[in-house]
């Protein structure tokens, strides 16, 4: 387990200095792009006769559970430092666009996304059940927080839209796993969950996750309050992500919701009434660097993943017509509940625009699509969500700034 921290990091760091040193594109999507060319340089190698150091890549990449490390681990850390820097007061003000598109938007997308799916696959040739293709829309329909987080740090939009787009991607993971669960459900066990059922599932994981997570955040802040040591006020928010995490899988509830509900009540109660200004700069920054180098990582296991993946020419094609239909999905989910606020209050031009454009996919996706039952679906689905997450962030993520702008610049 050392020699796999050690080799990964180690990769890890050298592929951001490339980054940085050479490329200088965004610092996650960066990393990914570096990891995808060192990928694309080892198959060249194997290709013309030296397949050594591939296969010792991959015999890494293979000791490693992606799903368990971002689902249980690494989602926790990231969405509790982005949700420290999120207003409690406007996630409140945009609470009805929030809401709406990441419990209704989900489903809306799971079903669409489903459905295109089902239809592009038999023209490909491909016979794969619809309980399947609604599998893929349960799992590719939520917004990714890192991703999404990652790419508005450059991008100077408004507040309500960034608002917006934050607090849905950093809600809709509970929406999305408890429909990608009860689908996987019903794969599995050959029957559907009454409604009462996934009544229970629903609020077990994602009420449950809200109310966890709030008991264990306003702990930590009244601990905070009643101490001036930073070090250990730090300390109290690391064991906070890491301890309460662990507790949210064993009382099953959704961790992610927990920890960005716990991320807000310290970014706002906790950095407002209860930290001085030397605690608040050390708190930000360790937490910057938590996140900085965690997104480093996940961007570089993405890139990494092509390794393991079997592409041929009909999954590229297949996967580029469904990230066209993803966004198609997406605009017909944004655009409905843009429609209904403009009804109680003013909206910015451009907002369907940049709402849709916005939609990033990516760790959280292929996660899910990790955990499918072994088969040849499993290995078509995760192809294909692979190749829509990396459209997305290379295409969405490197532009949404260029469309915040020219939205921006109009009258």
């Amino acid at each position: 387990m050392l020699e796999l921290v050690a080799a990964f990091i180690c990769l890890t760091t050298l592929l951001t200095y490339v980054n940085y040193r050479f490329i200088g594109l965004p610092p996650a999507i960066g990393v990914m792009v570096t990891a995808l060319l060192f990928s694309l340089i080892l198959q060249g190698l194997s290709l013309i006769g030296f397949p050594g150091l591939e296969e010792r890549v991959e015999g890494l990449m293979n000791q490693i559970d992606f799903n368990d490390l971002l689902m249980h681990w690494m989602l926790s850390f990231l969405l509790f430092a982005g949700a420290l820097h999120v207003n409690l007061g406007d996630l409140r003000s945009y609470r009805w666009p929030i809401g709406l598109l990441a419990t209704i938007g989900v489903l809306i997308a799971t079903v669409v996304i489903g459905y295109l799916a089902h239809w592009v696959f038999a023209m490909f040739g491909w016979d794969v059940p619809l309980i399947y293709c609604l599998l893929f829309g349960a799992l590719i329909s939520p917004t990714d927080p890192i991703a999404v987080l990652g790419a508005l740090r450059t991008a100077n939009a408004s507040k309500p839209l960034k608002t917006t787009i934050v607090g849905e991607s950093l809600f809709n993971d509970g929406t999305a796993v408890v429909v990608f669960t009860v689908l996987l459900g019903i794969i599995q066990l050959g029957e559907t969950p009454s409604v009462s059922d996934t009544a229970i599932l629903f609020a077990r994981e994602a009420i449950g996750g809200v109310v966890f997570g709030g008991l264990i955040g306003y702990a930590t802040y009244r601990m905070i309050k009643s101490i001036e040591q930073y070090q250990v006020e730090v300390m109290l928010t690391l064991a906070l992500v890491i301890g309460g995490s662990a507790m949210c899988y064993e009382l099953h509830v959704s961790a992610p919701i927990a920890m960005v509900v716990a991320g807000l009540i310290i970014g706002n109660l906790g950095r407002n009434l209860a930290m001085n200004d030397m605690t608040r700069r050390y708190m930000d920054g360790f937490w910057e660097l938590i996140d900085d180098m965690l997104n480093a990582l996940l961007f570089a296991l993405i890139g990494l993943e092509l390794l393991l993946l079997p592409f041929n020419w009909l999954h590229l094609a297949a996967g580029g017509v469904l990230a066209v239909a993803v966004l198609a999905s997406r605009l017909l989910t944004v655009a409905p509940a843009i429609v209904l606020l403009r009804r109680w209050r003013e909206v910015p031009r451009g907002t369907v625009r940049v709402l849709t454009w916005g939609g990033l996919r990516g760790g959280v996706s292929v996660a899910l699509a990790l955990s499918l039952p072994v088969g040849d679906e499993r290995d078509l689905l995760l192809s294909i969500t692979y190749i829509v997450v990396l459209s997305s962030i290379l295409v969405q993520g490197l532009t949404i700034g260029k469309v915040v702008r020219r939205v921006s610049a109009q009258p």
